[in-house]
């Protein structure tokens, strides 16, 4: 009777498992349909018929090659995966601070990098012929990292304290947007577009190494998070639970914070500052397929892509002919939604 009732919940785990996993590929067909439908027929007045010829017949030096393979293609991979690394970024924020509206973007990682691009701008160093394309994302990238290395000797002083964490972040987010603001104030005219596009964040003009960077990044990450998805999961019962199971919560904290940070911020220096992707996308795979990690992180990082990936198709449709910054569409999506959080009062105690 005993072995009947361990195949019962057996086979019901079986089916409990293999339903996520169909949830989850069935996110990944989405994503695949969503990317099509940006690489074919968000270009204006090029027939999508033109696309996909070149696409399966691919036309060496023609101008539609250079179009589809050199222009569309990286912007739409970028898409893809920024938007999964934001929402990887996202979920692990959300788990390690017990805090829903913990992400990139809200802890002042984003704001150091708008800061460290604006502030390279300002004094002319993207103006370079040789080292002005990389030295933006560059002082983006250093900023990051710099804001990354606040909140960690703030919270190391506190034995890396989920509260402290969040507040710290708070606090860098206020710091960078009042230097930016001061950066903004003293552009020239020239600066003063290129800070303001770069702020709202933008897929166009990044190219194939820099689509790589963020895909080796991301893989690499994506990889030591989900090894440790058990102890993550066991993180959201809180510190004390999760210490009682034999898992060092501080550092988990140290050194996936790090890691995260790493990835995001790459992402930050390509593409600017692209809010909200980290918050709606491991909310909306929460809702579907709840707090197991083992599901959740990769389902966050679907909806990241998906996300991000429809807000690019928008900028380019919306206005046939002007492209509209990214944040832009990620921002309208993401503050209905922040709101709705902070009403939820019991999502907000979790």
């Amino acid at each position: 009777m005993a072995d009947d009732e361990k195949g019962k919940e057996g086979f019901q785990y079986g089916h409990y498992a293999h339903r996520k996993y169909l949830i989850i590929a069935a996110g990944v067909a989405l994503a695949a349909a969503v990317y099509f439908i940006d690489l074919f027929f968000s270009i204006p007045y090029i027939s999508p018929i033109e696309l996909f010829d070149e696409f399966v017949h691919p036309g060496g030096t023609s101008v539609m090659h250079v179009i589809l393979w050199d222009l569309q293609m990286p912007t739409v991979c970028a898409g893809i995966v920024c938007g999964a690394a934001f929402g990887l970024a996202g979920v692990v924020m959300q788990t390690l601070l017990n805090n829903p509206l913990a992400s990139p973007y809200t802890l002042g990682i984003s704001a150091g990098a708008g800061f460290g691009a604006s502030l390279t701008m300002v004094v002319g160093l993207g103006g370079l012929s040789v080292l002005g394309t990389y030295l933006v994302p560059a002082g983006a990238f250093i900023f990051a990292m710099l804001a990354t290395a606040g909140i960690f000797l703030v919270a190391r002083a506190k034995g890396f304290s989920a509260d402290v964490m969040v507040l710290a972040g708070i606090g860098l987010v206020f710091l960078f947007q009042a230097l930016q603001s001061m950066m903004q104030y003293l552009a020239s005219p020239d600066a003063l577009s290129g800070i303001v596009f770069w702020t709202f964040g933008s897929l166009n003009g990044i190219e194939w190494t820099e689509v790589g960077i963020i895909f080796f990044l991301f893989v690499l990450a994506f990889f030591l998070i989900y090894r440790k998805c058990w102890a993550l999961t066991a993180m959201r019962l809180g510190d004390r639970r999760a210490e009682a199971l034999g898992i060092d919560t501080q550092g988990m904290r140290r050194w996936m914070f790090v890691l995260v940070a790493l990835m995001t911020s790459t992402c930050v220096a390509f593409v600017g500052c692209i809010g909200f992707i980290g918050i709606v996308g491991p909310h909306v795979a929460r809702m579907i397929l709840g707090e197991d990690q083992r599901y959740l992180i990769p389902m966050s990082c679907v909806c990241g892509a998906i996300i991000l990936t429809t807000a690019d198709i928008l900028c380019g449709t919306i206005t046939p002919g002007r492209e509209y910054p990214i944040g832009i569409f990620t921002s309208i999506v993401g503050v209905p939604f922040f709101f709705y959080l902070l009403m939820r009062k019991k999502t907000v105690k979790t």
